[in-house]
């Protein structure tokens, strides 16, 4: 009776930790797609206030985002390679949306609109990664702490262009 009760618990036990597994690797692929496609639409974005954009503020700032977060998904897409998944090839509907409506603005109205679209985001991301980046020895965890200093600084960067702007 009792070797049957330990084989039940190890067969338990490896089933729990196998499920455990099983949600951590979804866990991963989701904040990695979802990292994927907001360095996607991140670039998008840049370019088009390099295009849009009525202050050298804006500009510069999206030329920022065009260089960072194009490093970012370079490590991003390394990362989900590492862990064989399949990552998105373009931003979600939402940010598409939020281009399409960015990219019907001009001149002032462009940069207000654009401004507090990234403190938004940033504000959002920078939870999401830090919530990621608690996590230890796993690339996914890895790769948030190492993107998290350059989401702080483009939302601070946000920030006094969201300041300047209301000044």
């Amino acid at each position: 009776m009792s070797r049957r009760l330990i084989a039940g618990l190890t067969v338990a036990a490896a089933l729990t930790g196998s499920s455990y597994a099983l949600a951590q690797d979804r866990a991963d692929h989701a904040f990695l797609t979802k990292a994927i496609e907001g360095n996607l639409a991140e670039v998008a974005v840049g370019k088009l206030a390099q295009d849009k954009g009525n202050s050298d503020g804006v500009k510069n700032f999206g030329h920022q985002l065009e260089t960072d977060h194009s490093a970012a998904n370079q490590k991003a897409m390394s990362v989900a390679s590492t862990l064989k998944m399949t990552p998105p090839t373009e931003p979600s509907k939402a940010q598409k949306e939020t281009y399409q409506k960015l990219s019907k603005l001009s001149g002032a109205a462009f940069d207000r609109e654009f401004v507090k679209d990234m403190v938004t985001d940033h504000k959002k991301d920078i939870a999401e990664y830090e919530r990621e980046a608690k996590r230890q020895n796993d690339p996914v965890a890895s790769y948030a702490n190492e993107t998290l200093p350059t989401l702080k600084t483009h939302l601070q960067t946000a920030e006094s262009l969201s300041t300047a702007k209301t000044q």
